[in-house]
């Protein structure tokens, strides 16, 4: 090549090396190091002169430049001449000192490309620089900072030269006054030092193994005099920083004797740059060098500096450590490093000095020297050692410290500690009481909050650390063992410690686990010799109590649990078997169950049970009753935490069982009443729970101690009405009577069976009684206070259940019962009846509940008004989500509180009613507890319907349970009692929909027993029911209605037919309930109904029709109009002769009840069939549309649909959409279809006619017909012409102006691949449209017919010829659409019918050629379609039809190549594939093809992807005329439509083979690229600068000559400047390829 073009080429891109464009500069920079690999020398010279020929060029170019020659050199220096070399070495030193300001950018990059030759051609680098670096003269900064850069890279090769550069550098020092010149030389020094360290330090592997450190210590002690003495004291920081690492680093070089003379001053200089200085990293490490070296050779000075030292080194230990800053972490570990070297050799000082420190109370203090501390307890073990004692006394002081902060290091110590053998020292034990008392922390944050500062030490990280801390001493330091066990149970029962429980429980589970494996004897613990450890009985109790309430305490249950079991022989001898077989059981449960699982009561239950297995077992009185008075005196350990204690009394009372000293069970019962808090709620239940347990075993003790306690001081608070006045003391008197209330009442439940009746009435009910009433002056005063309210109400409760118990064995009348259930009802008539703030109503229908069994009977207004009060209080509470206000005497209930009341209130309201049902399980007694319920069943409001029905279901539920039929007995309410549940069923509440199924199911199999079926019969159809429900959790209403259906079916066949009527008409009253969801599921369950039963209701037809058809017009929702419609279509059938011109005159669009009576009329296949004819006679004759003035003002006009035809049409959609319609539908299908599509055609674009009366304008017109003929194929079974038509979107596209040709093309197309059997008499029926005055029905019909032609099955029928008949008419057609549409109809035989494309051949060419040609063609859509026709077309032509053409027509398609229109280029594209077939032997067609070869290349990257696709198939089929076996290979196996192309490698192979078989044409190809060098499209002209690039990196030498290598350089300097930086980028590229 031409050596001018590749200088041109490397000329220009030097000129781009600064391109704003990142990309591009980046690729000028590869290709300008491509050259610069194949000509080293020659790109190197261009460089060196292009700096040379530009010495203003702006920096920034300069330093690309220069970087370029340094990546160069970089990787051929090798290749490099030695003149070219010497050449570099001289620019780059020019370049790098021209400037006598430091430019550091240009210098820099002119300094590595030093350094990069320097790795080979150090001398020569050395020859140059050391010109530059003179005795005398201050040299360039840069030359210095190149010397130490040389140093870092070539260690080897720079330390021989560095006692001659440091000889000739030190005068300078002295002549160096500016701060930049210093640091450079200060730098330098470092470096230079650090590189004879790395030597000497490496001998083995130098050049020269003689040199030692003494050969640099004179020159390297004058130079740090220098620094030390006159630059460490600069102004400057960053030199003050730089000259402090130097000397750092030059003090190992120092003669011995030297440094111990400077140490004196040296340190302290050292150490007051720390306040000079923010930047404290490199200070420290010089600081630590300094110690190092001093060290090492032993100093003696040294020592007189340590107290200085400690103290500087100590505040910047104490400086914070931020690890997003790694400058002051690793500033912390140097000042570590350096706290080290000072314990190596100054132990005492230095440990004395940390422990005087930590005695400062500064937060920030402290935590540095325990960090100190932590370091040499790690680091510098032997010099500890004698120092534990001290150490350990000294750590107590931050112990006390009560930051988070300082604790944590405390602990980190205190880990170190123990892993060194402290902590068994004398004084340990306190280091592991701070971790246990860490590790019982409480949060700092509320569950998902988040501390503010990052920094802050919260309380659950700490104690987190403080878990894993004692889990490590546990597990891994094993001689604390005999430390921890068993010392650690004296913190497990102080209540201090109980969120510590976990890890204690944890750990102690371990060590003893560990001991009891080994057999090691101090397993077993002696609890009297040991100090300070809780009795067995003690930490049984604790763990118990823990266990009950597994979840608190960080879930500490499971670990209690587990520790019990392995303390067990330790707790008492007896109780190892009976916990091995108890413990697991509960164990499993834990570990299945979560919060919200673990039923509580049944597990308090099992514990209780497992004490008093226990206490059997033990079978030791002495130690029963001391664990009864230790557990007792334990309680008030529980004064925060009111539930473990009220489970704790429960446990006092079943020891209490097992306890015969009947003294001791007194007095315990007595401290137990009087210590108790009788104000709290939960600790007076578990009080009166514990004492009731206690009755079991001691009844007539316990009475007798409730009524000594009654009657004691307690009591003497409020003798007269002047107390009752006054403010009470805090244990109100009220409060201890709840209590003993309470008490009766659980005795009673708790005694013997056998002991309690006949002490009901007397010793309890007189005793509660007593206590509750209060007499005044003699008079009887009942007792406001809601607490003694709840105890009366749940001891009454108690005593009832007791009584119930104890009657299953012998009969009693309980004379109190009415007068009980009358207070009772009392106390909740008193409660507000718009809030639930109290259990009050709970606990009395509770109660009521217990009493109602009792005999004698409640009568039946004694029942009526139970039941009325109880569920209306009930049902009528708002729901549990309100809050209510707040008044001055009650506190508001938080939410979950409130919930759980809310539950336990309507439980209690379903177990009255059971209880008052069970009374009386008849058809009458379940009316009287339903006719309470149902009204609340429609009530709007979601809440209480679900009351309403859950009741219901309850009630149902427990008759059928409970139902024994002894004689047939008529079930009389069971249509009344469907009529008003099954709407339920279509609840827009799905609990409700689901329990009202569920109540039906119970109603029908309670009917099936009254019918006398047995009780284990299954109704396979009632059971159907239950599948139902999961149908019903579909909110969607079809499936919910289909739901309806199906239940009434099964309803139906049960269903009494005397009972019918009562249902229908309670389905009626259905139809106007307050949901609407419940309207609809009436009407269904109606219609359902109708349809199996309406035949036995002939009577009661015309009275229903009347109701129903009066309904139609006045239920506003539009799904029970319709479905109300559909009922009365069921009923009356015949009256479907409606007047048709009543409907065509009804105002449009039509309102339900008209399209519901269209709909009707489609139900008689004959009428259907006379209205269809008749609609489709008038459609034929009236006109469509008028054209009607726009407005007075514009003038313009519109076309407006006329109303007759619209309606008729409307009318026509609404009949089809009957299902009934289908015959009709089929029968009429081709007539209709036609009719129909032409009728779409003309709707088009039409305005709706306006009516003063409605707004007609909401009418789509052509929506309308659009409609129709969608059911109209749905009606006459086209189900897959649908399919085809909605996946398409093929009815939104008819619909409107812009798109309905293509959906008209849509459904000729569905017609043709699905309906074939069909189309010749749609044919027949469409072909006069054709010739219609309506332009917009012959498009319509045109495209149709066009489509058509596009499927052979138009052939098969033998319509081709009067399909191409009419084309070759519509080719004249005024309407330019029309003539677009029969060209495209004329193209698409091809595809239709292959076989007659040569029949018609004459007149398709004729067509296309003219169609090629036309000039009415704004949009050019008709020559778009005869070039995609001709495409078609050609394939299947005849040779000698077209042999003579295929040279004209290639000419007239060649301008279209480069069309802006791309739909035109990819036609015309397609279109010369096409054509190659005919001009394959034929010379003048292969000139053709390599004519527009390099065209369809470069648009192969053309930004259109159908264009892209189009040339990869015309060079497919146009491979085999190039006449290149490869080229032929690559077009047909990489230019696939599914395959990426990766253009680049493509060109790349193209281009060799086009050199290999073409070397003649290389001329024209490369000129015919190069006119794409100015292209419209950026990515074609970037294909083309490819194209060239590779071009030339393919060529041999021999063929240059066939390139005019000029017009590729300035063709590409010119793409070069391209405004689009991707061509710039290609342009680089291409530019690479020079050689």
């Amino acid at each position: 090549m031409d050596e001018t073009n590749v200088e041109q080429v490397t000329l220009a891109l030097l000129d781009a090396a600064n391109d704003k464009d990142p990309e591009v500069q980046e690729q000028v920079r590869k290709s300008m190091l491509t050259l610069g690999k194949q000509q080293p020398d020659r790109v190197l010279a261009m460089c060196q002169d292009y700096l040379l020929k530009h010495p203003k060029l702006v920096v920034s170019h300069r330093v690309v430049i220069l970087r370029t020659i340094e990546l160069i050199v970089g990787c051929r220096v090798e290749a490099i001449g030695s003149p070219r070399i010497k050449n570099i070495i001289s620019l780059a030193s020019d370049e790098m000192t021209r400037s006598k300001e430091v430019i550091p950018d240009w210098q820099q990059a002119a300094s590595n490309i030093l350094v990069a030759v320097g790795n080979r051609h150090i001398n020569d680098i050395m020859e140059e620089i050391l010109g530059k670096f003179q005795p005398g003269v201050l040299p360039h900064i840069y030359v210095v900072q190149t010397l130490a850069s040389l140093s870092d890279s070539n260690v080897y090769g720079m330390v021989p030269f560095l006692n001659a550069i440091l000889g000739t550098m030190l005068p300078m020092l002295s002549m160096a006054k500016q701060d930049s010149m210093k640091w450079v030389f200060a730098s330098a020094l470092c470096h230079f030092s650090d590189s004879i360290l790395d030597y000497l330090a490496n001998l083995d592997k130098a050049p020269d193994p003689t040199v030692r450190k003494d050969t640099f210590s004179s020159e390297i002690y004058a130079a740090y005099e220098i620094l030390f003495n006159n630059w460490l004291q600069s102004r400057e920081s960053k030199l003050r920083l730089t000259v402090a690492e130097a000397v750092g680093s030059m003090c190992h070089l120092m003669a011995s004797d030297k440094l111990e003379d400077q140490i004196p001053k040296l340190i302290p200089t050292i150490l007051s740059l720390y306040k000079k200085n923010t930047e404290h990293y490199v200070i420290s490490k010089s600081l630590c060098q300094v110690l190092d070296a001093s060290v090492n050779m032993g100093s003696r000075v040294l020592e007189t500096q340590l107290d200085s030292l400690l103290l500087v080194l100590h505040q910047q230990v104490c400086a914070p450590v931020d690890y997003s800053y790694p400058h002051t972490v690793k500033n912390h570990n140097e000042v570590l490093r350096c706290f080290s070297l000072l314990a190596n050799s100054f132990p005492d000082r230095l440990v004395v000095f940390v422990l005087q420190k930590l005695e400062n109370s500064n937060e920030r203090s402290r935590m540095g020297s325990l960090a100190v501390l932590r370091h040499l307890i790690n680091s510098a073990t032997s010099t500890m050692e004698n120092k534990k004692l001290l150490i350990l006394a000294s750590i107590r002081q931050p112990m006390a410290d009560h930051s988070n902060k300082v604790k944590k290091r405390v602990i980190q110590v205190i880990s170190a500690m123990a892993h060194h053998g402290y902590l068994e020292l004398e004084g340990g034990e306190l280091l592991v009481q701070f971790i246990v008392q860490h590790c019982a922390l409480p949060d700092t944050y509320q569950q998902g909050q988040r501390p503010i500062d990052p920094e802050e030490v919260t309380n659950e990280s700490l104690r987190t650390m403080c878990d894993s801390t004692l889990h490590l001493l546990t597990t891994t330091v094993g001689r604390l063992a005999d430390v921890l066990w068993p010392k650690l149970l004296y913190y497990l029962t102080l209540p201090q410690y109980s969120n510590a429980t976990t890890p204690l429980c944890k750990n102690l589970m371990v060590l003893g686990s560990k001991k009891k494996a080994n057999q090691d004897p101090s397993f077993n613990i002696d609890f009297t010799q040991e100090v300070n450890l809780p009795s067995p009985q003690t930490l049984m109790i604790r763990l118990l109590v823990n266990t009950a309430f597994p979840f608190n305490s960080r879930e500490h249950g499971p670990p209690s649990l587990s520790l019990l079991q392995v303390l067990s022989v330790n707790i008492h001898p007896n109780t190892g078997v009976v916990w091995e077989e108890e413990i697991p059981p509960l164990l499993s449960i834990l570990e299945e169950s979560t919060p919200g699982t673990l039923d509580k009561k049944q597990w308090e239950e099992k514990l209780l049970k497992l004490l008093s297995k226990t206490l059997s077992t033990i079978n030791d009185d002495k130690w029963v009753c001391q664990l009864t008075a230790e557990a007792t005196k334990y309680l008030s350990t529980y004064n925060n935490a009111v539930e473990e204690k009220s489970f704790l009394y429960r446990c006092i009372g079943v020891t209490l069982q097992q306890c015969f000293n009947k003294d001791l069970v007194k007095k315990q019962l007595q401290e137990i009443l009087l210590t108790a808090r009788h104000n709290d709620p939960v600790e007076r239940e578990g009080v009166a729970m514990g004492v009731g347990l206690c009755a079991h075993s001691h009844l007539e003790g316990t009475l007798a101690k409730l009524d000594e306690f009654g009657k004691s001081d307690a009591f003497k608070k409020s003798p007269s009405i002047f107390n009752l006045l006054k403010e009470r003391n805090d244990v109100e008197v009220e409060k201890v009577k709840s209590t003993l209330i309470l008490c009766y009442g659980q005795v009673a439940l708790n005694a013997p069976p056998e002991k309690i009746l006949n002490r009901i009435d007397q010793d309890i009910l007189g005793c509660i009684s007593k206590h509750f009433n209060t007499k005044v002056l003699g008079i009887k005063v009942e007792t406001k206070d809601l607490t003694m309210k709840l105890s009366l109400i749940q001891s009454v409760g108690l005593v009832a259940r007791a009584i119930s118990e104890c009657v299953k064995k012998q009969g009693y009348i309980f004379s109190r019962k009415q007068e009980l259930i009358t207070v009772m009802l009392d106390f909740i008539k008193a409660e507000p009846a718009d809030s639930l703030r109290t259990p009050v109503r709970h606990l009395v229908m509770s109660t009521c509940a217990n009493l109602i069994p009792l005999d004698p009977v409640l009568s039946e207004n004694e029942t009526f008004d139970l039941l009325k009060v109880c569920v209306n209080s009930v049902f009528s509470l708002p729901p549990d989500t309100h809050t209510p206000e707040k008044t001055k005497e009650e506190e508001i209930l938080d939410p979950k509180q409130r919930k759980t009341l809310y539950k336990d209130t309507l439980a209690a309201l379903q177990e009255l009613l059971q209880s008052v049902l069970a009374k009386d399980p008849t058809p009458d007694g379940l009316q009287t507890v339903f006719k309470h319920i149902e009204s609340w069943l429609s009530s709007a409001q979601d809440h209480e319907r679900e009351r309403a029905i859950t009741a219901t279901a309850h009630i149902l539920s427990t008759y059928l349970d409970n139902l024994t039929v002894k004689n047939m007995v008529s079930f009389h309410n069971l249509g009344a009692l469907l009529g008003r549940l099954s709407p339920r069923c279509s609840d827009p509440n799905l609990t409700i929909r689901t329990t009202a199924i569920d109540s039906i199911y119970s109603l029908l199999y309670i009917q099936l027993r009254y019918e006398g079926f047995s009780l284990d019969y299954k109704d396979e159809g009632v059971d159907g029911l239950l599948l139902l429900k999961d149908r019903l959790e579909n909110p969607d209403h079809s499936v919910l209605y289909k739901t309806c259906s199906d239940l009434t079916k099964v309803m139906s066949k049960r269903l009494p037919q005397q009972q019918l009527t009562t249902l229908v008409f309670m389905l009626f009253e259905g139809l106007v309930d307050s949901q609407t969801n419940c309207c609809r599921a009436s009407s269904v369950i109606l219609n359902t109904l109708l349809k199996n039963r309406g035949a036995g209701l002939q009577e009661m037809v015309p009275e229903m029709v009347e109701v129903l058809h009066a309904r139609l017009q006045s239920i506003t929702e539009d799904q029970v109009r319709v479905a109300v419609g559909q009922t009365v279509l069921i009923l009356a059938s015949q009256h479907l002769q409606t007047v048709i011109n009543t409907l065509v005159n009804q105002p449009l669009p039509y309102d339900s009840w008209t399209s519901e009576m269209w709909m009707a009329l489609g139900a008689d296949p004959i009428v259907a069939n006379q209205i269809i004819e008749m609609v489709m006679e008038k459609l034929a004759i009236m006109a469509p549309y008028v054209d009607k003035k726009e407005s007075i003002i514009r003038g313009g006009t519109i076309k407006v649909a006329t109303n007759h035809p619209l309606a008729m049409t409307c009318g026509l959609k609404e009949l089809l959409l009957n299902g009934q319609s289908q015959e009709p539908a089929i029968s009429l299908f081709p007539q209709l279809f036609s009719c129909l599509t032409v009728r779409l055609g003309a709707s088009v674009g039409l305005s709706a006619p306006k009516d003063n009366t409605k707004h007609t304008a909401s009418v789509h017109v052509a929506g309308v017909a659009a409609d129709a003929l969608r059911i109209l194929l749905a009606r006459a079974q086209a189900d897959e012409v649908l399919k085809r038509l909605d996946e398409d979107n093929a009815w939104d596209a008819m619909r409107e102006p812009n798109t309905h040709i293509t959906g008209v093309t849509l459904l000729a197309r569905a017609m043709a691949k699905h309906a074939g059997p069909r189309l010749p008499a749609i044919v027949e029926c469409l072909c006069p449209s054709l010739n219609n005055i309506y332009e917009s029905q012959r498009i319509t019909v045109t495209a149709f017919f066009s489509e058509l032609l596009n499927h052979h099955v138009v052939t098969e029928l033998m319509l081709i010829d009067v399909l191409m008949n009419n084309m070759m008419e519509r080719i004249s057609d005024l309407c330019c659409t029309v003539r677009m549409l029969a060209v495209r109809g004329l193209g698409n035989i091809a595809v239709g019918s292959p076989e007659k494309v040569n029949k018609y051949a004459k007149e398709l060419l004729a067509a296309m050629s003219s169609g090629m040609e036309e000039k009415d063609d704004p949009g050019k859509l008709i020559t778009l379609e005869a070039m995609s026709g001709l495409s078609k077309v050609l394939l299947y032509l005849d040779k000698k039809n077209v042999h003579l053409l295929v040279v004209y027509i290639f000419m007239k398609i060649k301008p279209f190549l480069e069309s802006e229109n791309d739909e035109i280029r990819c036609a015309s594209i397609y279109l010369m594939g096409n054509l190659s077939k005919f001009g394959s032997g034929e010379p003048v067609f292969k000139d053709q093809i390599h004519n527009v070869l390099v065209s369809l290349l470069l648009h192969l990257v053309d930004p259109n992807p159908q264009v892209v696709k189009a040339c990869k198939y015309a060079m497919r089929v146009c491979a085999p005329v190039v006449g290149s076996e490869q080229i032929t290979g690559m077009f047909q196996n990489h230019l696939h439509d599914d395959k990426s192309l990766h253009y680049g490698e493509f060109i790349n192979d193209l281009t060799k083979y086009l050199i290999q078989d073409f070397p003649g044409m290389l001329n024209f190809y490369h000129i015919s690229v190069i006119q794409f060098f100015k292209s419209n499209w950026p990515e074609v002209r970037a294909g083309a600068a490819m194209f060239i690039g590779f071009l030339l990196g393919n060529l041999s030498e021999e063929h240059f000559s066939h390139l005019n290598m000029g017009t590729i350089t300035k063709g590409l300097v010119m793409l070069l400047q391209d405004p689009d930086p991707v061509v710039r980028v290609k342009a680089a590229e291409a530019m690479g390829h020079f050689q």
